[in-house]
Parts: C-alpha cells; structure tokens; sequence
C-alpha cells in the first residue's frame, strides 16, 4: 500500500489596510549588515542562502548591469534598503534563451536541446526531444511550465510539434490541431499582490526531428523583491529592471526538428516610502523559437506580474505589463511576517510524514497494513473547535473522504484525527478545513472578495500547486485569494 501524505503548507503574509490620513513613513525592515551597494562596473551577485541582501542604500549607476547567481535553494532576490534605492543603470533577473540546435550560427557546441535556465526565483525551461525512442520534448518546470511538444499525429500530419509557452499571469499559448488533440500551454498562477514571491515558469521543449533534436524552452523570469524605507527611483533615461522570460531555441538545420516554448515572465514588486521616475520596467513573457516548418514552431508564453506599493509616487509611465498598485489612502504592507497559520498531515498509520511532503511516495505502508488507518493532522493559528476534511484520492478508483473530529489545543497549536480506509496502491492525500473569522477582519479581507465582507475562510491545497485560500462571504460567494491574505484573521487571534 503506497501512500502520498500532502501537507497544508500555508505561506501568510499580506499587505496591512490602514484608514486614509494616517502618516506612517514605510519601513523596510533591513538590518543594514550589508551596507551600501554601489557597483561601478558591470556585475554578477551570488543570492545568500536566504536569498535577503540587508543594504543601507543602493546605487547602480547608468552602463552597469547586475545580475544575479541563482544560490542552492534558487530563492527570490529580495533587497532591503534603509535608505534610499537608484537604479541608473541596470537590474536583471531575467530566464534564459533555450539553446539553438544546428551548426551554421549557432555558436556553441554540445549543447543541442538544452533548456533556457529561470532567472532566480523562476524555472527551467524543458529539455528538446532526442532523436530515436524519445522524441517528446520536456515539460517546462514550475507551477505554469509548458508542455513539451511530441511528434504529431492526426490533424497534424506528423510532422514534429514544438513546446508550449509558460503561464503565469495569463496561461500560455497552445498549439492546437484536430479537436482536442495539440501542445497546451501552461496554466495561470499566483496572484496580483505577489504573494507568495515567485517567479516565471519554463516553455516546453520542442520534439526532435528524425535527424536533430528539439529545441529547449526558455527559462521563467526569475522574481525581485526592493524594499526601501526611502526612495526607489529609476531613471527615466536609464534606469530598467527586467524580469523577462527566455526565448524557445532557434532551429538552424533545415532538418524539420521542433523548437521550444517560451518561459513566463517573472515578478516584480517594489514597496518604498516614495517610487520614482519613469524608467523600464519589464516581466515579458519569451517568444518561441523559430524553425524550418512554421507549424514545428513553439508558441508564445504569458507576462508576469508587477506590483508597486507606496506613499508617494510621481511616477507616471506604464510598465509591461501594467502593474498593479495599492489604493488611494492604503500605505505599502509587510514585507515579511511570522507567524503564519497552517495545517499539516503529521502522520498516516504511525509513520510520520516527511517535512517537506513531494507528492510522490511520500509515505509507503506495507501491504498488510490493516484498515482502518489513522491520519493525525496538526495545526498552527486555526481556531480550535474547526474540523479537518480529508480527501484520499487513489490511482484508480472515486475518491474518499473524511471529517475529523473537533480541532483540540489551542490557536496556537491544535490537533484532530481521522480514521479511513485506504484502497490498495497509491493514493493522494489531501486536507482543507475552514474556519470562521470575526466581522472585523472580514472587512480587511473585502478588499480581495470584490468588496464584500468575508465570513469564512478555507485553506486547501493541490496537487502540485502552491497553497491557496479561498474566501467565502456573507453573501456565500466564493472568492480564490492568495493564502497570504489570511495573516490578517490570524493577527486576530
């Protein structure tokens, strides 16, 4: 009996809602241990551990780029600056081009079908297809990753397909041939406010040809956080900061291999006292790479996201794409808080889950395990008395579900159990629970629940996917939001 325990991994962090009027100059949180970054020539930075630089100011003068060296765990970049941030010249943690396949123009050796690499914080792109067995191109990594293309078959002739754009904000573009046969794109993820942090998603890889190998697919745009409890200004004649998805590889051959997807476009958020100036800002999402058949091309992937938060701006240009920004009167929120509420599966049959659940294999329970099996859940910041929904979701078969008894402890820290009876082979498990919040914190919620007073809320989690909540209000409408948003209710408690 094999058994895949998925936790509730909740990531919380929201940007506070304050009454209009109310003077709070923002604070970006640095300790300053890092100093002053002022590079003068053009430089490549490798991201800490913790993926934070805790600056005093920052200074990039015009003619200089900067990028940055993924570090182990490939975190976001995020800057925090006690003073004041200029970018003059350039800050770029844009995904990589796939490479190109064929000899004449391309530059490089041996490096047929490799993927575009994610900027830091984003994803690979998918590996080209080879030659002989296996000529289905990869799938795109993160959450929106393109799929790879194969060769075609009815309503497409044969011929090999190229991999699809990434998703992000929007999904990715698909290739489509006869009725709901095709190469689809990635699915859009994440949300507005970006939270949590996350970057761009990989194109697919494009399927090899009978000769050559399919193309790679860019790398996401990577994802950058600047905080300053100053000023951020960028040049308008200078300034840029580019979280740009990579391009699909080019084929050069002439011998009819695929070429890859594009990768998303990444995030960027900036949260300042005062954002200035009206220089690049960028989070495109790739092109696919060209070929020698048109219809062997990869497609096109989405944007990212980008978001400002301030107290003051003069700012007047548009960024692409369009970025969303805070209300009139709502001043920049945390750039960081603890404390986050969560729910987690501890242990399935006395074995105990691992940490860091993978969804695949998780827990492995021998076969004469008897049934019933007892799924002990553990939570932090969710209001006792709640129960836990247990979903099994096998290989084969309808899924099961089960209601746990009443949450016992505290807000702090709770526990329930649930008894089920597991099918034979593998099987998901998943949970959720929903809990009810006070009229107050209701109202600091209506800002993502179309202006509507939140009751209730639930956390779940998907297959795959990253955590989400979703909002229920007064009026039973059903709202998806980012996780994030529930910091708020469990200030509360």
């Amino acid at each position: 009996m094999k058994t895949t325990a998925r936790a509730m991994a909740v990531a919380l962090g929201v940007g506070a809602c304050f009454a209009p009027g109310i003077a709070s100059a923002f604070v970006s949180g640095s300790t300053g241990v890092d100093g002053a970054f002022n590079p003068t020539v053009t430089t490549t930075v490798t991201v800490p551990p913790s993926g934070i630089f805790n600056y005093t100011s920052v200074n990039i003068p015009a003619g200089v780029t900067v990028t940055y060296a993924r570090n182990a765990t490939n975190t976001p970049v995020v800057i925090l600056a006690t003073g004041d941030v200029t970018v003059a010249g350039t800050i770029n943690v844009s995904g990589t081009i796939g490479a190109n396949v064929g000899a004449a123009g391309d530059g490089a050796l041996g490096d047929d079908g490799a993927p575009g690499i994610g900027g830091p914080g984003g994803f690979d792109g998918g590996r080209g297809g080879l030659t002989g067995s296996f000529r289905t191109g990869g799938a795109g990594t993160g959450p929106g990753g393109g799929n790879g293309g194969f060769v075609g078959v009815t309503g497409c002739a044969g011929f090999p397909l190229g991999g699809a754009g990434a998703g992000y904000a929007n999904a990715g573009s698909s290739f489509l041939c006869q009725g709901s046969t095709g190469v689809f794109g990635g699915i859009a993820y994440g949300t507005a406010q970006i939270l949590p942090l996350i970057g761009g998603s990989g194109g697919g890889g494009g399927s090899s040809g009978t000769t050559f190998v399919g193309t790679g697919g860019g790398g996401g745009g990577g994802a950058l956080l600047i905080a300053a409890s100053g000023t951020v200004t960028i040049s308008t004649t200078t300034g840029s900061i580019l979280a740009n998805g990579g391009n699909g590889g080019n084929e050069l051959t002439g011998n009819n291999s695929a070429t890859g997807g594009g990768g998303s476009g990444g995030a960027i958020r900036i949260l300042a006292t005062a954002i200035n100036g009206n220089g690049t800002l960028s989070a495109v999402g790739g092109v696919a790479g060209t070929g020698a058949i048109g219809n062997g091309n990869g497609t096109n992937a989405s944007v990212g996201r980008i978001r400002l938060e301030y107290e003051t701006t003069n700012r007047t240009a548009a960024s692409n794409p369009i970025h969303t920004q805070l209300l009139p009167g709502v001043l920049p929120g945390p750039v960081f808080v603890a404390g986050t509420p969560t729910l987690t599966i501890s242990s399935v049959a006395g074995i105990t889950a691992p940490a860091s659940p993978t969804g695949n294999a998780d827990i492995t329970l021998p076969s004469t395990t008897p049934n019933p099996v007892t799924v002990v859940f553990i939570t932090a910041g969710v209001p006792v008395g709640n129960t836990v929904q247990l979903t099994v979701t096998p290989a084969f078969g309808d899924r099961i579900t089960a209601i746990s008894p009443a949450l016992t402890g505290s807000t702090a820290g709770a526990t329930a159990s649930v008894s089920v009876n597991l099918p034979v082979g593998p099987s998901v498990l998943s949970a959720q629970t929903t809990f009810t919040i006070v009229a107050a914190l209701g109202d600091l919620l209506r800002n993502f629940a179309g202006n509507e007073r939140v009751e209730k809320v639930t956390l779940v989690a998907t297959l795959g996917g990253p955590s989400k909540a979703k909002l229920i209000t007064v009026s039973g409408k059903e709202y998806e939001a980012p996780a994030e948003a529930l910091r708020i209710a469990a200030l509360g408690y």
